[in-house]
Formats: C-alpha cells, sequence, structure tokens
C-alpha cells in the first residue's frame, strides 16, 4: 500500500511527541583506564577515571610503574658515580639533573667551581632547556591531532643535541658535571656552532607560533580548558611553567640562584595570568625563546681560565646535610644530600618536578570532559622517570 503525504505527517507528529516525553533514566557511572601505555600519559601512568556520561566524577592517577629507586642506587655509588644515574631520571633533559647535585656536594665540601666553568655550567643547562621543552611544543599538538609540529620539534632538537653531543661525548646522558667544575672545555669553533643553534631555535619558535598558537582547533581545546588558579597551583606545590602560567612570578633561577652564571645576564621570566592549558603552552614557549637569548649572552661573555677546581683525587665529602634545588626544565628539581663523610652519600632524597606538578590530577581533573583529559594532560608536561624516579 502507498504511503501518503497524510500517513507521512502523522508519522512525523508521532515522533515529535514522543520526543518530548522527559524520561528521567537513572544510569551507572562508568570507570575506564588511561594508561598505563595511552599516548598522552607520555609513558607508563595510568589514570582511574570515574565517567558520568562524558564527564569525569573523578580520576586518580596511579604511579609507580617505572621506579627504579634512584635514591636507594646513589647510596651504593661513589659521588662521582652518581651522575651517571641521576642524569637518567628526567631523560629529556639530563645534564640539568646533574646539576644541583654536584652544586649539593660542592656546597658540603665548600668548593667552588672556577668562573668559566660556571658559565659553561649554566649555557649546557639551558642547552638541556631547550632540547627538553622543543619536544613538549610539538609534542602537545600530537595529543590534540596535529603531527607536523613534531617532526618540525624532532627536526630542530637534533641542533641543540647535536651542541650538547660535542661538548659532553653523549647526546641524551652526558655524565659530564663534575665536583669543581667540568669534565673538558669547549672544543673549537663550538660557540660559533651553538649560536647558530640558537637562530634554528628562534625560528623554530616562530613557526610554532604560526603552526599551533594561532590555529583555531588549538585554541578551542586549550583556552579556558584546565584551569588552575595561583592559590591552588600553591597548594600542590606546582613549579616551573605550570606555576607560572597561572600567574606566580617565581623562577629558581632569578630568586634562588646558587652556582650558576644567571645574575651576570639580563633576562626575563615568563607568566601568564589565564591559568589554563594554552597558557602552559605559550609561557613554555616565550622560555624556549628566552633560553636561547640566554645561551647568546652567556657565550658573548664567557670568561677564560680553568674548568676545574683543586679537589682531592679520592673525593671524601666531610660530615653534614645540604639541599640544593635548581630551576629544571619541567620546574624545581632539588636534591638532599646526607653524608657520614665517605666517598659516597649516606642518604639522598630527590624532589624531582613531575611528581609534584602531578599532584593535581585528581584536582584538575575534576567535572572536565573525556577529551579534555587528553589536553590537559599533555599540557601539564611530565616525564615519567622524573615522576617516579
Amino acid at each position: 500500500m502507498a504511503i501518503t503525504e497524510r500517513d507521512q505527517l502523522n508519522y512525523i507528529a508521532t515522533q515529535a511527541a514522543d520526543a518530548r516525553v522527559n524520561v528521567e533514566l537513572e544510569t551507572e557511572g562508568m570507570t575506564i583506564n588511561i594508561g598505563p601505555q595511552h599516548p598522552a600519559t607520555h609513558g607508563t601512568l595510568r589514570i582511574v577515571a570515574r565517567l558520568d556520561g562524558e564527564q569525569v566524577i573523578s580520576a586518580d592517577p596511579v604511579m609507580g610503574y617505572m621506579h627504579r629507586g634512584y635514591e636507594k642506587l646513589t647510596e651504593v655509588r661513589s659521588y662521582p658515580q652518581v651522575t651517571t644515574l641521576i642524569n637518567r631520571i628526567d631523560w629529556v633533559g639530563s645534564f640539568a639533573n646533574e646539576v644541583p647535585f654536584i652544586l649539593a656536594a660542592e656546597q658540603l665540601m665548600d668548593i667552588e667551581a672556577p668562573e668559566r666553568a660556571r658559565y659553561i655550567r649554566t649555557v649546557l643547562f639551558e642547552l638541556s632547556r631547550i632540547a627538553n621543552i622543543i619536544l613538549f611544543l610539538g609534542d602537545m599538538a600530537v595529543q590534540l591531532g596535529a603531527i607536523t609540529p613534531a617532526f618540525f620539534a624532532f627536526r630542530d632538537r637534533e641542533f641543540v643535541l647535536n651542541q650538547i653531543e660535542a661538548v659532553t661525548g653523549g647526546r641524551f646522558h652526558p655524565n659530564f658535571d663534575r665536583i669543581g667544575g667540568l669534565k673538558d672545555d669547549l672544543p673549537a669553533g663550538w660557540i660559533k656552532e651553538t649560536k647558530q643553534a640558537m637562530d634554528k631555535v628562534r625560528t623554530f619558535c616562530d613557526q610554532m607560533d604560526d603552526l599551533v598558537v594561532g590555529n583555531e582547533i588549538f585554541l578551542q581545546r586549550c583556552v579556558g580548558i584546565g584551569v588552575i588558579p595561583p592559590s591552588v597551583a600553591l597548594e600542590y606545590g606546582l613549579s616551573g611553567a605550570n606555576l607560572r602560567s597561572s600567574g606566580v612570578d617565581w623562577d629558581l633561577r632569578r630568586d634562588e640562584n646558587i652556582g650558576l652564571a644567571y645574575d651576570e645576564i639580563d633576562w626575563k621570566v615568563w607568566t601568564h595570568d589565564d591559568g589554563d592549558s594554552f597558557a602552559r603552552y605559550w609561557v613554555r614557549l616565550q622560555e624556549t625563546r628566552e633560553a636561547a637569548n640566554i645561551v647568546d649572552q652567556l657565550l658573548d661573555n664567557i670568561p677564560g681560565g680553568p674548568i676545574m677546581a683543586k679537589v682531592p683525587r679520592i673525593i671524601k665529602v666531610p660530615e653534614g646535610e645540604a639541599y640544593v634545588r635548581t630551576e629544571n626544565p619541567l620546574g624545581e628539581m632539588g636534591y638532599y644530600i646526607v653524608s657520614r663523610g665517605d666517598t659516597g652519600p649516606f642518604r639522598v632524597k630527590i624532589r624531582s618536578a613531575s611528581f609534584s606538578n602531578m599532584s593535581i590530577t585528581s584536582w584538575i581533573l575534576r567535572g572536565v570532559y573525556v577529551p579534555d583529559i587528553i589536553t590537559i594532560l599533555a599540557s601539564m608536561y611530565f616525564i615519567l622517570g622524573d615522576l617516579d624516579r
């Protein structure tokens, strides 16, 4: 039988009437696991999220999958051997991991590195920061569906790693810092090549401005997402760009400089008042440009002289305790060393940036929607070795 126009209108009217009936259905929540092998978790981190529809009721991080016990391992190593371990904590910015430990040991031994070594340490520290954050600037775009920025990041990060390798002999694990100075001096032509690499870093930052910061989809996914007020950031012990992107003007390089050459140059601490995922990306982008400027200034004024102070052939650190923290690429990293006067530390406590920064996970993910979990995790930027130690 043929369906008439009247029958069609009656069917549509019936469907519309059914749609107007408001029936409240009680549904149970759902628990999902993000990780421990999800690409947004940057490694073996697990997020247990409880959902109401697509909204997060609660989210709890499950850590420890990569725990390697660095704090106990240091107790059976001599002081020079410890740097081999700790530059693997945040493996993306490894030289920076060595610096606060060496500074703490020097403090206990009442030794100061020569001025030239202090400058070179600071240059390598900032090169580690650039190599670390460049990866973030490309990788966060990948988490939101854009792969081109990651290709740019891996391409230009190589120029920075080449300069680190040219001095230290290692791209990821330099093991170059020493109590009282550095292992070797700069090779011939290195300063000129490093300045050229810094020009490439600035070009990369300009490209990220065009590809990512000005992208409409990126802005929709990041602006107003994962907002952390400054008071909450301080309560949870956030540091680094995660703290400064909430408007807190705090940077250990300026406010608590120990043993490095930041007080010899002019540079700026970047902050953002919005505290959202976009702010965290934007602050790190500006800090990468600023790090390139810091490197150039240091290389223009690097002093001559030795790179090692006079230290005993066999290092025994006097009995005592010391804590030194530095502004590492991921935030505040500190080493608390307890010495009993032996060739190795009696106890070491490591304050890693990622572990403290991720303490806010449950708070920041509560009430967001499932796609925002990925955006927020990516914007917080953590390295699993730094998280689990």
